[in-house]
């Protein structure tokens, strides 16, 4: 977890929240993702509803493919706390349930799911990390993001 920091000039930066279910997965790839583009220019937080022991390996190595490590990461609950500190929160798949929360931004993305169609393992992970990838990108460019 980050702690609220400021941008160099003075301003507060902008925090986001990714949230699904377990917190080994998907949201784990989503703060990875964004921490990778945004560097210290966002406040990056993750959480589960209801979160696992370990975070899903196949996420982490799709993720080291990109150059992204997540060493030292683990799984965490959403804590009020963390949900008054940011001004994003954004669900990810239909799994994990979370109300919104008055005065915090709240998007609920339907992440790709390419086990439906038959696609397992690696592939199924690449899938979905590059589709959380367009959409890190996306909800960055919004936040006033300029890197490439």
């Amino acid at each position: 977890m980050t702690d609220s920091a400021t941008s160099r000039t003075g301003e507060k930066n902008p925090a986001v929240l990714f949230v699904c279910s377990k917190n080994g997965g998907k949201s784990q790839l989503a703060a990875g993702l964004m921490r990778q583009l945004a560097g210290d220019s966002v406040d990056v937080y993750s959480a589960g509803t209801k979160p696992g022991k370990d975070l899903n390996p196949l996420a982490v190595e799709s993720l080291a493919e990109l150059g992204v490590d997540v060493t030292g990461e683990h799984p965490k609950p959403v804590t009020d706390d963390v949900l008054g500190a940011v001004d994003v929160v954004v669900v990810l798949g239909t799994e994990a349930k979370l109300e919104p929360r008055d005065g915090t931004r709240f998007e609920l993305w339907e992440t790709d799911e390419p086990s439906e169609r038959g696609i397992d393992g690696m592939k199924r992970m690449r899938l979905v990390r590059d589709d959380i990838k367009d959409r890190v990108q996306q909800l960055y460019s919004t936040l006033g993001g300029t890197r490439a």
